[in-house]
């Protein structure tokens, strides 16, 4: 796949292999059925973001007519209902055409977009809880917000990453690929303050434990699953939905937050640790006055003499 659909299914996979914790196999099975439905789409000149409710119906016709077994003909209209719920969800879309929608529903799910004052909220109801967990939990909130981290390389941070008290991270995200992720003094001084405690943390017989947020679990560091957890509570106490807020909706929040600030898309790609351009486009949630802004001012016939 490629294009704008390749990087709305990218980032469902995402979705579904940290926050719904998806098998492997099932993450596999997810991404033939989309590139399925992609190949059948782009036959009929269209792609998996700009596809109408008769192409899909044309779509799921046709699983039928090709004598695939009940069990993957089902699964795969399950993919491709599931992928636009989600979509629809992030804002990426006004419509569900595996639903043949043909107008925004009544109350649909607001696009899970943070402000920057809700973040703020969201640190500040973090570092509120009790003790040390107050510290680790603002610490790993400072940290995806501040750099853009997805929550597997966030939990996966070994403490020698924050050694000397770098002003970046090395990185290593998908495919094995090492990248800078930028740290604020904000990020700087939540990781100084939970380097404090940490020791309070460590697991009974494991004082060489590696990671920056150690667990007592079997991996011997804080999972993802929990992290969510805690994230969601920290959301509830900050007067926030927990609907809204995720691992996912902060990395989200990073790029947005900073495309709207002025930031070079090609900028926003390298950080967020893209490889596709197309991927990075799916967070620009930017208003369309800040861009006509950009527009006017940038642009040599948009500004006056």
């Amino acid at each position: 796949m490629s294009g704008k659909g390749s990087g709305w299914a990218e980032a469902f996979l995402e979705m579904m292999a940290v926050e719904r914790a998806a098998a492997k196999n099932t993450l596999t099975a997810y991404a033939k059925d989309l590139a399925d439905a992609q190949g059948f789409l782009a036959g009929r000149g269209r792609d998996l973001a700009d596809a109408g409710a008769e192409e899909v119906e044309a779509y799921f016709a046709d699983l039928g007519a090709r004598g695939l077994s009940p069990a993957t003909a089902s699964r795969r209209r399950a993919a491709l209902r599931q992928f636009y719920r989600f979509v629809l969800g992030e804002g990426w879309r006004q419509d569900d055409p595996s639903r043949r929608v043909d107008a925004p529903r009544k109350g649909r799910p607001l696009p899970k977009v943070l402000s920057r004052q809700e973040v703020d909220r969201l640190i500040a109801a973090a570092g509120a809880r009790d003790g040390g967990q107050g510290l680790r939990l603002a610490c790993m909130v400072e940290l995806i917000y501040a750099s853009g981290l997805r929550i597997s390389e966030l939990t996966a941070l070994p403490l020698a990453a924050v050694a000397r008290d770098p002003a970046y991270l090395i990185v290593k995200g998908k495919g094995g690929k090492e990248r800078l992720a930028p740290l604020n003094e904000a990020a700087r001084a939540a990781v100084r303050a939970w380097l404090e405690m940490r020791k309070d943390f460590l697991p009974k017989g494991d004082a060489a434990n590696p990671w920056l947020f150690p667990s007592r679990g079997k991996a011997r560091r804080l999972t993802p699953r929990r992290f969510a957890q805690l994230l969601d509570e920290a959301a509830a106490d900050a007067g926030i939905d927990p609907a809204r807020v995720s691992p996912h909706v902060l990395r989200h929040a990073f790029a947005t937050h900073l495309l709207e600030g002025g930031a070079d898309l090609r900028v926003v790609q390298t950080l967020l640790g893209h490889a596709d351009i197309a991927t990075t486009q799916i967070y620009t949630h930017v208003a369309g006055e800040r861009l006509a802004e950009v527009v006017a001012t940038k642009h040599p016939l948009g500004r006056k003499g």
